[in-house]
């Protein structure tokens, strides 16, 4: 039976405490990928609870219970079976007021060792509060494990699994690719794997597939259209800039996107009239994907740095209008036609 805490602070632990069957009594789960989250509390719910006596020995709860319920479910003793899982989603703690958290804090720290608690951060993020005695608690005692967007190795890696698991393969480019215009997350990745291997009648998996089957997220769109930007392929620009508008996002982030990838531009730009390769942009702009920082700097070596300063000037002043009230849909249109008079002007000088 499990007496301490076991680190599992890091995924790559969690992965071998959960392999071993070896867990401890106290866990918070956070993070951006849900799938991976949700992935390793099924496992966990399988190797403590099983299916048999899931209803005796597996307590969910949602939101702010009270601590009496909480501590009644810690209480209870498993049946036939060695441990009794208890889950709890979404429970504001470090908001509760000095008397809950005190007897929380009291149930915590005397948890039998049958129990395993899992603190589940799914809707709200999680936020300790390092002023408060609870916060140091649960840093000390509990293993607090973060879900965080996959590295591109492991993601690749990933990826290709899974098609190869549908009878499909798929290069690294295309992986990278791919997950690139999903946002490489893997629970919208999971959904879009499926939809192209039910597709694609070929085996081999490539781009002109992912394009004609996959919906790409924001980020990906918006780049299309610095891409373009730097181009002076202005028809292209005008055809991208629509497709953002029907994708009915808040014009707010459509604009903080063409912001983005226009600033990433001129670091481009910066990097190579430095003398400095993709992975130093890579660096600097926290980009995830080689292939972003190749395509990004053959943009740069088309364009001036005075070009760059120019539409992220542009860009930033439609944003400023944008948030002093003005027409949304029409400042992003103005944005691109403003953008190719000046790219014009500086090109007939």
């Amino acid at each position: 039976m499990a007496n301490e805490k076991i680190d599992t602070s890091d995924f790559d632990a969690l992965k071998l405490s959960v392999s071993s069957g070896k867990l401890g009594r106290l866990y918070v789960f956070h993070g951006e990928e849900k799938y991976l989250l949700e992935h390793y509390l099924t496992q966990i719910r399988k190797i403590l609870v099983g299916d048999d006596f899931a209803e005796f020995n597996y307590k969910r709860f949602e939101g702010n219970i009270s601590v009496d319920e909480l501590s009644a479910a810690c209480d209870m003793l498993p049946a036939f079976a060695e441990r009794t899982l208890v889950e709890v989603r979404d429970f504001d703690i470090f908001k509760a007021n000095e008397e809950t958290k005190q007897k929380l804090l009291d149930v915590l720290a005397d948890l039998p060792d049958y129990i395993c608690l899992i603190f589940v951060y799914d809707i709200l993020e999680y936020h300790p509060d390092g002023r408060q005695k609870l916060a140091g608690f649960l840093k000390k005692e509990a293993s607090v494990v973060e879900f965080s967007v996959q590295d591109p190795s492991r993601l690749i890696k990933w990826i290709k699994t899974h098609f190869s698991e549908a009878g499909k393969s798929i290069d690294t480019p295309t992986s990278e690719y791919l997950a690139f215009i999903t946002g490489g997350l893997m629970t919208r990745l999971n959904i879009e794997i499926e939809k192209v291997c039910s597709y694609t009648k070929e085996t081999a998996v490539t781009r002109a597939h992912i394009d004609a089957l996959v919906t790409p997220v924001l980020d990906a769109v918006s780049w299309k259209l610095t891409d373009h930007i730097a181009d002076s392929d202005w028809n292209a620009a005008s055809a991208v800039l629509f497709d953002l508008l029907s994708m009915r996002e808040p014009p707010h982030k459509l604009i903080y996107a063409i912001s983005l990838k226009l600033r990433q531009l001129m670091a481009a730009r910066l990097i190579y009239e430095s003398g400095l390769g993709d992975k130093s942009l890579m660096a600097l702009c926290g980009i995830r994907f080689d292939f972003q920082a190749r395509r990004l700097m053959a943009s740069a070596r088309k364009t001036t740095l005075e070009d760059c300063r120019r539409s992220v000037i542009l860009s930033a002043e439609a944003a400023c209008r944008m948030n002093q009230g003005s027409d949304a849909e029409n400042l992003l249109t103005e944005l691109l036609l403003r953008l190719a008079g000046s790219k014009r002007r500086a090109d007939s000088c």
